[in-house]
C-alpha cells in the first residue's frame, strides 16, 4: 500500500486560530501522516485559541484516527504584516494583545524556531494566511491602503516566509499556500484587492519555486481551494452564497470538505510529490473547469 508518510518531519502551519478552517484541517492531516506540528496564530486571536485548547473545547476535532490527540509542539504569535518587530507601528506594539506575546514578526517567529529546535528545524511550511480589511468593498471603491494591506498579508507574507524560513528548511522541504479562484475569474463581492492578492500569490508561487528551489532545495506550491464557510471567511459577507453556488455548479455537485484540502496538502508535503513544484493544484470539485453555470 502506498501511504503518505511524514514520520520524522516537522511542520509549521501559519494561520490557525480555531478548528474550523483549512489551516487546522491541514495541521491535523500532517499529524495523521506522522509529522510533528507547530502553528502560528494572529496575536489578537491567540489568547482565545489557547483558552479553547486548555478548556477542551476542541478535543473532539483534535482526535486522530489512531485515537490520540493532535498536539502542537509550539504555538507562536505571528502577525504576517510585519517582517521585523521594528516595522510594527507603536500603537500595535503597545497594544495589550500584542505586548504579552513578545516578538510577533516573521523574523521573531524564525528566531524562536531556531531557539526551540536548532538551526534547521523545518521540513514543511504551510501558509494559510489572508486578510483583506476592505474585502466587502468593490475594487473600484477600495482604498490604496486597503489594497496594499490585502496584498501584504495575503501574498507578500509568503515571499517573506520563504526568505526567512527557507534557510531553516531541511533538504527536500516543502512550502504550500492556499489560493482561490478569484485570482482568475470575477467573484462579485470578493473585493478589497483580495482577488489581486490571490493572483499575486499564484504568480509568486511559480517564481519562488524556481528561486527557492535553486537556493534552498525546497518546493513551493499552492492549493486553489473551493470556498469554505469558516469563521475567518465570514468576514467576506457572501461566503454562504459562494459555497452554495460552487456546490450547485461543480462537476461533483457538493461542497468541498476541509479534509480534502488537508490530504492534498499532506500529499504535496510528502516525498510522493517530490517532482511537483511551482504548481497551482485545484481542489475545488472541478469548479475551475466550468465555463458557465450548470443550469441556466
Amino acid at each position: 500500500m502506498l501511504n503518505i508518510d511524514l514520520s520524522g518531519k516537522r511542520a509549521l502551519v501559519a494561520g490557525v486560530a480555531d478548528d474550523a478552517g483549512y489551516g487546522f484541517a491541514i495541521a491535523k492531516a500532517l499529524a495523521e501522516a506522522g509529522a510533528t506540528v507547530s502553528v502560528a496564530t494572529w496575536p489578537p486571536a491567540l489568547k482565545i485559541f489557547l483558552n479553547l485548547l486548555e478548556r477542551g473545547k476542541m478535543d473532539d476535532s483534535r482526535r486522530l484516527a489512531s485515537g490520540g490527540m493532535l498536539e502542537f509542539e509550539r504555538i507562536y504569535p505571528l502577525d504576517a504584516a510585519f517582517d521585523t518587530l521594528a516595522e510594527a507601528p507603536e500603537d500595535i506594539r503597545s497594544n495589550k494583545r500584542y505586548t504579552e506575546t513578545g516578538d510577533f514578526s516573521i523574523v521573531g517567529m524564525a528566531e524562536r524556531l531556531v531557539a526551540d529546535f536548532g538551526e534547521r528545524p523545518l521540513d514543511i511550511v504551510v501558509h494559510s494566511l489572508a486578510n483583506g480589511p476592505e474585502v466587502k468593498k468593490p475594487l473600484l471603491e477600495t482604498s490604496r491602503a486597503g489594497y496594499l494591506a490585502a496584498v501584504s498579508v495575503s501574498a507578500y507574507s509568503l515571499v517573506a516566509m520563504v526568505q526567512r524560513l527557507g534557510p531553516l528548511m531541511r533538504p527536500r522541504g516543502s512550502f504550500c499556500s492556499l489560493t482561490y479562484m478569484a485570482s482568475e475569474r470575477v467573484i462579485p463581492g470578493y473585493g478589497g484587492g483580495m482577488s489581486s492578492a490571490k493572483a499575486a500569490l499564484e504568480s509568486d508561487t511559480r517564481l519562488l519555486a524556481f528561486e527557492a528551489g535553486r537556493k534552498f532545495g525546497v518546493r513551493v506550491n499552492t492549493i486553489s481551494a473551493g470556498p469554505l464557510a469558516s469563521r475567518a471567511a465570514s468576514a467576506i459577507g457572501i461566503i454562504e452564497r459562494m459555497v452554495d453556488y460552487c456546490a450547485q455548479n461543480t462537476p461533483l455537485p457538493e461542497p468541498v470538505q476541509p479534509t480534502e484540502i488537508a490530504t492534498a496538502a499532506a500529499f504535496l508535503a510528502s516525498d510522493l510529490a517530490s517532482g511537483i513544484t511551482g504548481s497551482t493544484v485545484y481542489v475545488d470539485k472541478g469548479y475551475h473547469a466550468m465555463g458557465m453555470p450548470a443550469q441556466v
